[in-house]
């Protein structure tokens, strides 16, 4: 199946016009691929004839697949170990202020099928000498329709259980079904999912913590300051935004400031987290 120069044009501007994501050369090579249960879904014989069916019916059930096929959805447990232990110190931080309400917000932009938020909930619960008595509030969300659908059941391949997750947190958190990994119910009713894109209105905050990580790099330039502004409108004024390793807000905004000797993690620059404040 030969992807013609004609069907990537159409794909790629369905792609951005939908989520707002930008098809890179690095990301075109897989697109014959990804679409391979699509075609044999709707029974199409190749990329022209499906570009055929989305010019006549962009809104259809296709569209959705088709989008939700192009979508890279890379994601495992504990991603980025580095990253990872240093969240139970920013959060023990965090909650200084909060000793009143003892109340954390976390909001996972592009979770996925959930790795990420279900990752940060084991810490949570791992430390719960810290956090007894604490309402731990997590909330994930990406534009994957399947993806938010996978999450929600907290439904685990082999494989995917596999990737950066010790044996312990395997027999602690999960339970085998056949081929299958389903998470322990604790887990999964610290968590909410919803499909949202984080371009469009963020969700109702303040958070404490928002995790958008590797979620910038598939996005134009215009694209990354929006959604960097969403999550400034958002963060609480001493909050804490923890983007990928190879990502920035340098260049895209100055609402934010990189918090001294935490590479990553991003504090509200002054003049932001005092307009947060008086909104609050």
């Amino acid at each position: 199946m030969q992807l013609t120069d004609s069907a990537l044009k159409v794909l790629s501007a369905l792609l951005e016009a939908r989520t707002g994501q930008r098809l890179s050369v690095g990301r075109q090579w897989r697109i014959e691929i990804a679409l391979v249960p699509v075609l044999k879904r709707h029974g199409i014989s190749d990329c022209d004839a499906l570009v055929s069916q989305l010019s006549a019916s962009t809104g259809s059930l296709l569209a959705d697949e088709t989008v939700d096929a192009l979508l890279n959805n890379e994601t495992y447990f504990f991603r980025d170990q580095a990253a990872f232990a240093k969240l139970p110190q920013l959060m023990e931080t965090i909650a200084r202020g909060r000793t009143k309400d003892r109340k954390i917000r976390v909001w996972s932009a592009g979770c996925s099928t959930g790795q990420e938020i279900y990752s940060l909930a084991m810490q949570f619960c791992e430390n719960e000498a810290l956090w007894n008595g604490w309402t731990i509030d997590l909330l994930g969300t990406d534009i994957s329709r399947t993806a938010i659908d996978q999450a929600r059941e907290g439904n685990y391949s082999q494989f995917e259980i596999q990737r950066g997750l010790s044996t312990r947190h395997m027999l602690r958190w999960f339970e085998q079904r056949d081929d299958r990994w389903i998470i322990d119910d604790r887990l999964r009713q610290m968590v909410n999912f919803r499909r949202h894109n984080v371009l469009d209105t963020p969700p109702l905050g303040p958070f404490d913590l928002v995790l958008c990580r590797n979620v910038l790099l598939y996005f134009p330039a215009e694209n990354r300051s929006r959604a960097l502004a969403n999550a400034a409108r958002i963060l609480a004024p001493d909050g804490a935004l923890m983007l990928g390793a190879g990502e920035t807000v340098l260049g895209y905004t100055d609402a934010f400031e990189i918090l001294p000797g935490v590479s990553s993690v991003y504090r509200l620059a002054p003049a932001t987290s005092q307009t947060n404040h008086k909104a609050a």
